[in-house]
Parts: C-alpha cells; sequence; structure tokens
C-alpha cells in the first residue's frame, strides 16, 4: 500500500516500507519487546525475529476513511507484565507516526505473537 500525501511542495508517495521501519524501529525501543514477529509465524509456527529489512512483514498500514490504521506483530519478554507493553507500544508508534510521517494515525493494533524468555 502506498500513502499519498500532498504538501506545498508537491506530492509525496510513502510506501508500506517506510512506516514499517519506523514502527518497527520505534516499537523495538519499548521496554519488553523483544523483536518483531511475521504475522503468519503463528500458523506456519516458525518463531524467528524479523530483521530489520523483513519489518514489512510485521507492520501492515491500512487506510481507513480519513486516518490510517497499523497492525504491528511483537515478541515480548517473559515475566514482563504483556498489557502494559502493548500499551506502551501503542502510545509509542501513534506518537512517533504521526511526528515522522504529518498523518493522522487513528489506530495502533498490536498483536503478541510470542513470548520468550532473555538469555
Amino acid at each position: 500500500m502506498v500513502i499519498d500525501k500532498s504538501t506545498p511542495y508537491g506530492a509525496i508517495n510513502l510506501s508500506n516500507e517506510a512506516i514499517a521501519s519506523v514502527a518497527g524501529d520505534a516499537a523495538l525501543e519499548c521496554y519488553g519487546v523483544i523483536g518483531l514477529a511475521s504475522k503468519n509465524s503463528l500458523r506456519e509456527n516458525i518463531n524467528e525475529l524479523l530483521k530489520k529489512d523483513d519489518y514489512v512483514k510485521g507492520v501492515y498500514c491500512t487506510k481507513k476513511k480519513e486516518d490510517y490504521e497499523v497492525e504491528v506483530y511483537i515478541v515480548v519478554a517473559y515475566g514482563v507484565k504483556i498489557t502494559e507493553i502493548v500499551s506502551e507500544v501503542q502510545k509509542k508508534l501513534i506518537y512517533v507516526l504521526e511526528k515522522t510521517f504529518q498523518i493522522p494515525f487513528k489506530t495502533v493494533n498490536v498483536f503478541v505473537q510470542d513470548i520468550k524468555e532473555i538469555e
């Protein structure tokens, strides 16, 4: 999906890869998040963390009427309160995405794909 944004200086096309890169980096800065996972990791039984180049497999952006919706699939640390992690990831992503792209992101859905013990 490509987001078209017009400015006084011209048109800008934002790719899903750009949004995924910014959202993935912001999510990894949150306490308790170990990494991003693929949306299909549960179905395919693959338990590996995504590298920076593959963030687009774990972050999805869709357009809703006047704003945008982002879905993020994360792996969290064992022993940390999951509701707090998810809440912080939502707040951070909305702040960072709106500040970076100057577009309203109304909804950020965070899905926990796996829980891993920190070694």
